[in-house]
């Protein structure tokens, strides 16, 4: 690997300390999308249609609820172990961070701002001229093939995957995963991620992984 410019980071189950940005949701209106994520995986219905479904889930007194609404929901989703220092000291060393998440963007660019990740490629959601949900997604990072999100990341940034290493936890994780010089598996949710992965980290303490980025500084 030549030297590290930038690590990509997914979002949930990395960055922050929770299984899924739309499961927290889901969780909170009491409502379940066990449905299309089973149709999603045997190819019945795509990205778009996922998002769509999941948003006409979430309402209130019958109605879509407000993005404000949306923010304070996800206003209480807490941080992994470790995030901020990991941020911090990869800042220092003059190492761009970046997410790459088919999670909510309203979420993302949170994180990023509290941590200061240079860089946010997520999910978001359509509003409308009231600032209400309208039931429409808007796609930028498909859930099944996150290499095609890295790809043009690092095409609009100029750097080559030689100089790229990425951090993910699932199965989803994957494409993103083999296509990065350098691969860590944290907090891993299946066998499957620990394989594709040059190192592996099951402690839930993001600091831990910059032991991994020493060789690749200097």
């Amino acid at each position: 690997m030549d030297k590290l410019k930038l690590v990509i980071f997914d979002m949930d189950g990395v960055l922050t300390d929770i299984i899924s940005s739309w499961k927290y949701i889901h969780d909170y209106f009491n409502t379940s999308n066990n449905r299309s994520v089973d149709e999603y995986l045997k190819g019945k219905i795509d990205d778009m249609e996922f998002i769509k479904r999941d948003v006409s889930l979430w309402k209130e007194n019958g109605k879509l609820i407000t993005q404000d609404r949306l923010n304070q929901i996800l206003s209480d989703v807490p941080l992994m172990k470790g995030a901020d220092k990991c941020i911090r000291n990869l800042k220092q060393k003059n190492v761009k961070t970046a997410i790459v998440s088919a999670g909510l963007n309203l979420l993302a660019n949170k994180i990023a701002k509290n941590l200061g990740i240079d860089y946010v490629k997520s999910n978001g959601i359509k509003i409308d001229e009231n600032g209400r949900l309208t039931g429409e997604g808007i796609l930028n990072v498909k859930l099944m093939y996150k290499d095609l999100a890295v790809k043009s990341l690092l095409k609009d940034l100029m750097i080559p995957l030689e100089q790229v290493a990425s951090v993910g936890n699932s199965c989803f994780d994957i494409p993103m995963l083999e296509i990065t010089a350098l691969s860590i598996a944290f907090n891993p949710s299946d066998d499957c991620t620990i394989k594709a992965a040059d190192f592996v980290f099951k402690e839930k303490d993001l600091s831990k992984i910059l032991s991994v980025f020493d060789d690749y500084l200097n």
